[in-house]
């Protein structure tokens, strides 16, 4: 028998007990179902919680001081020119680049004094794409101009505070040189992000009314946010960049900028990894009972196979072509079984409000959203099926090495 005929042979072979075909291929279907929807909906909340701390923090790529991410200080400063800027952002995979000036302050009322964290930002190039607070503004607006003179506060910050809007507040910081100096402003917006750490520490002023009060330059700030439009894309552009930059400036990451989070990420992928690993034995455990099975069973039939010409290499081969065939066509079902759940997770998600109890719930400090959506990385849709063929093939090995070596006279004789 020539070996190109073994695939066709294999393929009826496959089919002679359909039943048994039927039942192996269903468990590998529904492998693939819990596989690509465990893994996808991981790949969408994780995308999801990086993108928004992200837009809470300093971007999925920093840039900085090396100094700043060991010891914050509102000393420790970058300069970037709109060359600069522009030069990064010209970049195809960046979407976004901000500057930021970030630290810590005290803010007085007549009241009360509460320290809190303070952001400048400029309003003229940030939105809710690389600053995910503006969407939890829930009193007033966003600054006209990076000189104005307002301020938004927290809402648990400004209830602590008793301000209201339009009330004046003392804003106490220390400077460049490390001189304690004051501001005045007026809050102009309230924000509620339902995260407390957020909401009672957090306020935003307009980056030149800050810059003004530290003594900083022009172009200097603390920290230069880049945002990419996937965040796998952060690390060869934080290389990139870190070749670009003085001798005192380096580029992170958001993993190496939010360890937290990357941490936490880190956990469940980890978790996922040994689940589909304990699927992918099951498997295999299944295919390989169904093609030991079905070899001795066989034996015979194997035995005058050999008998009328068959070498062991290709009765080995044969077996190994059964395996793959399985593993083929138990792919294609398991898109079959995959396409409608992946479809309405995709489309409609999962809600988990009332899994929470109805409150938000939090993951290093980064809110997630109360629906949850599916998205698989293709290259993780890769992995799966080479899985699943690997440990079709896998479990096929000793089935087939039976299979080769059979001797014709004793499995003739013996059936």
């Amino acid at each position: 028998m020539a070996g190109p005929r073994l695939p066709n042979l294999a393929w009826r072979n496959l089919w002679r007990n359909r039943r048994r075909t039927l039942i192996t291929l269903f468990s590998i279907a529904f492998g693939t179902l819990l596989a690509v929807v465990s893994t996808g909906l991981g790949d969408a909340s994780y995308a999801e919680m990086i993108d928004y701390a992200s837009r809470l923090g300093g971007g999925h790529v920093v840039l900085q001081h090396e100094d700043y991410a060991d010891h914050p200080s509102l000393k420790s400063t970058v300069v970037a020119d709109e060359a600069t800027l522009r030069a990064i952002r010209d970049r195809p995979e960046v979407r976004a680049v901000v500057s930021r000036v970030s630290g810590g302050l005290m803010l007085a009322t007549s009241s009360n004094n509460v320290g809190a964290m303070v952001l400048g930002v400029d309003p003229r190039r940030e939105d809710e794409t690389t600053l995910g607070l503006v969407e939890s503004l829930v009193e007033g607006e966003m600054f006209a101009e990076p000189d104005d003179k307002g301020i938004i506060l927290g809402a648990t910050l400004a209830e602590n505070l008793d301000l209201e809007m339009g009330k004046k507040v003392v804003y106490t910081i220390t400077d460049k040189s490390g001189e304690i100096t004051s501001g005045l402003a007026r809050v102009s917006g309230i924000i509620e992000t339902g995260t407390t750490e957020f909401d009672a520490n957090m306020c935003l002023l307009p980056i030149d009314s800050l810059r003004e009060v530290l003594g900083y330059g022009p172009d200097e700030a603390t920290q230069i946010a880049v945002f990419v439009d996937n965040h796998r894309k952060a690390e060869a552009l934080a290389a990139s960049l870190s070749e670009q930059l003085g001798d005192r400036e380096v580029a992170l990451p958001w993993f190496e900028a939010l360890p937290d989070l990357a941490g936490f990420v880190a956990m469940k992928e980890g978790g996922n990894v040994v689940l589909q690993a304990i699927i992918t034995v099951l498997i295999a455990a299944g295919i390989f009972n169904t093609l030991f099975v079905s070899v001795m069973e066989r034996m015979r039939e194997f035995g005058i196979l050999a008998a009328i010409g068959f070498s062991s290499r290709q009765l080995f081969a044969l077996v190994l072509w059964e395996s793959l065939w399985v593993g083929l066509c138990g792919i294609a079902a398991g898109i079959l079984l995959t396409a409608w759940p992946y479809y309405y997770l995709s489309t409609t998600g999962l809600d988990i409000t009332a899994m929470s109890g109805g409150a938000q719930t939090q993951v290093a400090g980064v809110t997630m959203a109360p629906i949850m959506y599916i998205g698989l990385y293709p290259p993780h849709a890769l992995v799966i099926a080479g899985a699943i063929l690997l440990a079709t093939l896998t479990a096929g090995l000793y089935p087939a090495y039976k299979a080769g070596r059979v001797v014709p006279v004793e499995a003739i004789r013996s059936a």
